[in-house]
């Protein structure tokens, strides 16, 4: 499928104005905090393989890697958009994971929690199932629906 076509799919399944509004707000918390609970998995040895990379040498960022082949061979400006995401999140684990007084894992089970609860909540007043229900890309499709309007009104297309 394009990206095109993935995103009309998705699209299916969130025409109402609350549902789509909980996805702005869910979808980045619960794609944040993915990266989260991926970087707070123990990584002292991809820290020992890669080290020029620091803290950044951890399971989140092998993860957006992987997400990045996804999205590079379907849309360029979405592999961009995605990437610069990604970057601000990682940078958000980072600060989070070297506070004295916060626990990146606590913070990401936690909103990984609330998100995905505002999500069932938007699909029960959508009163349709969620995309992924069908086809697991379409985890990786919600960020990138998001972005496409971000980019649609940048004039951007994609």
């Amino acid at each position: 499928m394009t990206m095109q076509q993935w995103l009309d799919k998705y699209g299916e399944s969130h025409q109402n104005k609350t549902n789509k509004l909980i996805h702005w707000i869910c979808v980045p918390t619960i794609f944040f905090s993915v990266l989260g609970l991926l970087w707070s998995i123990p990584h002292g040895f991809l820290m020992d393989l890669f080290p020029f990379m620091g803290n950044f040498s951890n399971f989140a960022t092998i993860f957006i890697l992987a997400c990045s082949i996804f999205y590079l061979r379907l849309s360029i400006p979405i592999f961009l958009g995605m990437i610069g995401i990604a970057i601000v999140f990682l940078s958000i684990c980072n600060w989070i994971y070297m506070s004295p007084n916060l626990s990146l894992w606590v913070v990401s089970l936690t909103t990984f929690v609330v998100a995905w609860i505002g999500q069932f909540i938007g699909h029960k007043i959508e009163g349709e199932k969620p995309s992924f229900i069908d086809d697991l890309k379409f985890l990786l499709i919600g960020p990138a629906w998001l972005l496409s309007f971000v980019l649609t009104s940048l004039g951007i297309k994609y």
